[in-house]
Protein backbone atom coordinates (compact mmCIF):
# COMPACT_ATOMS: atom_id res chain seq x y z
CA UNK A 1 0.00 0.00 0.00
CA UNK A 2 1.17 3.13 -1.08
CA UNK A 3 0.67 5.96 1.05
CA UNK A 4 0.59 9.95 0.41
CA UNK A 5 2.14 12.66 1.27
CA UNK A 6 -1.54 13.69 3.08
CA UNK A 7 -1.67 10.02 4.32
CA UNK A 8 1.59 9.77 6.32
CA UNK A 9 0.92 13.49 7.92
CA UNK A 10 -2.81 12.21 9.30
CA UNK A 11 -0.90 9.12 10.34
CA UNK A 12 2.22 10.59 12.26
CA UNK A 13 -0.16 12.86 14.05
CA UNK A 14 -2.59 10.34 15.11
CA UNK A 15 0.72 8.21 16.38
CA UNK A 16 1.83 11.40 18.10
CA UNK A 17 -1.96 11.33 19.68
CA UNK A 18 -2.02 8.03 20.78
CA UNK A 19 1.44 8.38 22.66
CA UNK A 20 0.34 11.73 24.08
CA UNK A 21 -3.16 9.98 25.43
CA UNK A 22 -1.23 6.75 26.83
CA UNK A 23 1.29 9.17 28.72
CA UNK A 24 -1.88 11.23 29.93
CA UNK A 25 -3.84 7.75 31.15
CA UNK A 26 -1.04 6.23 33.03
CA UNK A 27 -0.92 9.94 34.51
CA UNK A 28 -4.41 10.09 35.73
CA UNK A 29 -4.56 6.30 36.62
CA UNK A 30 -1.05 6.71 39.05
CA UNK A 31 -2.45 10.04 40.18
CA UNK A 32 -6.18 8.28 41.07
CA UNK A 33 -4.12 5.40 42.92
CA UNK A 34 -2.59 7.73 44.96
CA UNK A 35 -5.54 9.40 45.72
CA UNK A 36 -7.35 9.37 49.31
CA UNK A 37 -10.30 7.98 47.17
CA UNK A 38 -8.99 5.47 45.58
CA UNK A 39 -11.80 3.47 45.78
CA UNK A 40 -14.04 5.89 44.07
CA UNK A 41 -11.42 6.31 41.41
CA UNK A 42 -11.77 2.50 40.33
CA UNK A 43 -13.73 2.77 37.49
CA UNK A 44 -11.18 6.00 36.09
CA UNK A 45 -8.04 3.86 36.69
CA UNK A 46 -9.16 1.06 35.03
CA UNK A 47 -10.62 2.53 32.50
CA UNK A 48 -7.30 4.76 31.97
CA UNK A 49 -5.22 1.18 31.85
CA UNK A 50 -7.31 -0.15 29.03
CA UNK A 51 -6.97 3.21 27.33
CA UNK A 52 -2.99 3.50 28.03
CA UNK A 53 -2.69 -0.39 26.74
CA UNK A 54 -5.03 0.77 23.62
CA UNK A 55 -3.40 3.71 22.49
CA UNK A 56 0.00 1.74 23.20
CA UNK A 57 -1.04 -0.90 20.96
CA UNK A 58 -2.13 1.41 18.15
CA UNK A 59 0.65 3.85 17.58
CA UNK A 60 2.80 0.19 16.95
CA UNK A 61 0.16 -0.95 14.62
CA UNK A 62 0.22 2.36 12.50
CA UNK A 63 4.25 3.04 13.23
CA UNK A 64 4.38 -0.60 11.39
CA UNK A 65 2.04 -0.22 8.65
CA UNK A 66 -0.37 -2.70 9.63
CA UNK A 67 -2.57 -4.44 7.99
CA UNK A 68 -5.25 -4.02 11.50
CA UNK A 69 -4.70 -0.24 11.91
CA UNK A 70 -7.95 0.67 10.56
CA UNK A 71 -9.56 -2.01 12.97
CA UNK A 72 -7.13 -1.17 15.94
CA UNK A 73 -8.07 2.71 15.66
CA UNK A 74 -11.70 2.07 15.71
CA UNK A 75 -10.91 0.01 19.22
CA UNK A 76 -8.58 2.90 20.38
CA UNK A 77 -11.53 5.56 19.55
CA UNK A 78 -13.85 3.66 21.77
CA UNK A 79 -11.49 3.32 24.45
CA UNK A 80 -10.80 6.59 24.13
CA UNK A 81 -14.54 7.62 24.79
CA UNK A 82 -14.89 5.71 27.47
CA UNK A 83 -12.36 7.01 29.13
CA UNK A 84 -13.01 10.37 28.83
CA UNK A 85 -16.32 9.81 29.87
CA UNK A 86 -15.42 8.72 32.85
CA UNK A 87 -12.57 11.61 33.56
CA UNK A 88 -14.93 14.32 32.58
CA UNK A 89 -17.28 13.03 35.86
CA UNK A 90 -14.46 14.30 38.31
CA UNK A 91 -12.64 17.46 39.17
CA UNK A 92 -8.70 17.13 39.10
CA UNK A 93 -6.38 18.43 36.75
CA UNK A 94 -5.30 15.22 35.78
CA UNK A 95 -8.60 13.83 35.07
CA UNK A 96 -9.38 16.97 32.72
CA UNK A 97 -6.11 16.52 31.13
CA UNK A 98 -6.59 13.01 30.39
CA UNK A 99 -10.27 13.33 29.01
CA UNK A 100 -8.64 16.41 26.36
CA UNK A 101 -6.06 14.39 25.38
CA UNK A 102 -8.78 11.04 25.06
CA UNK A 103 -11.09 13.05 23.13
CA UNK A 104 -8.38 14.67 20.86
CA UNK A 105 -7.01 11.07 20.19
CA UNK A 106 -10.54 9.51 20.12
CA UNK A 107 -11.21 12.06 16.62
CA UNK A 108 -7.80 11.07 15.48
CA UNK A 109 -7.91 7.28 15.69
CA UNK A 110 -11.66 7.56 14.36
CA UNK A 111 -10.22 9.79 10.92
CA UNK A 112 -7.58 7.31 10.57
CA UNK A 113 -10.84 4.59 10.45
CA UNK A 114 -12.54 6.08 8.05
CA UNK A 115 -9.64 7.35 5.76
CA UNK A 116 -8.56 2.93 6.01
CA UNK A 117 -12.20 2.11 5.18
CA UNK A 118 -12.44 4.34 2.52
Amino acid sequence: MTTTKSHQSQLETCIQNCLDCLRDCEMCADACLSSDMVQMMAQCIKLCRDCADTCGLCARFMSRNSALHAQMCSVCAEACERCAAECEKHNSDHCKRCAQSCRRCADSCRQMATAMAS
